[in-house]
């Protein structure tokens, strides 16, 4: 196979022209050789290359990451091993918080909670016992029991 030029890569890749252009500013990929009439002329492993960026995107690596376990020249500055495992891990939490929330709801969803002011007000509420469990930060960053005492 011979060099590919940016938009034969791009369309290859799935991924728009500019993209190839933004992922050789952050050292993804090498800078292309130029041919006389000064297109970026690519070697056909960027391909593969563009395909590995893509799939550690699609399971959850930015950028940063990206570029430390797939430095343009020389070895990898992380271990693949070491980054694998620390996002296996935020995966696996995520899992669970996601697993946590579906028991929840489908606990509301059983006992019938039709107006949360007044199924809180029950023991049986499912959602009022979910924000006495709640971790220490909600979602928008304030402290559930911060949150709490501001409304008592």
């Amino acid at each position: 196979m011979t060099a590919l030029r940016t938009s034969q890569l791009a369309r290859a890749a799935g991924v728009a022209r500019p993209t190839l252009r933004y992922y050789e500013r952050r050292g993804l990929l090498p800078a292309p050789e130029r041919s006389p009439g000064g297109h970026r002329l690519y070697p056909p492993a960027t391909l593969a290359r563009l395909h590995a960026i893509r799939t550690a995107q699609r399971l959850g690596f930015s950028l940063t990451q990206i570029s430390a376990l797939l430095p343009a020249r020389g070895p990898a500055r992380l271990s693949l091993r070491e980054q694998v495992t620390a996002r296996l891990a935020a995966v696996e939490a995520a899992i669970a918080e996601l697993q946590s929330a579906a028991a929840i709801l489908r606990s509301a969803q059983h006992e019938g909670c039709a107006d949360l002011s007044a199924c809180a007000s029950t023991p049986r509420c499912p959602l009022a016992s979910a924000v006495r469990i709640a971790p220490a930060h909600s979602s928008d960053g304030v402290s559930a029991a911060s949150d709490a005492a501001g409304r008592s």
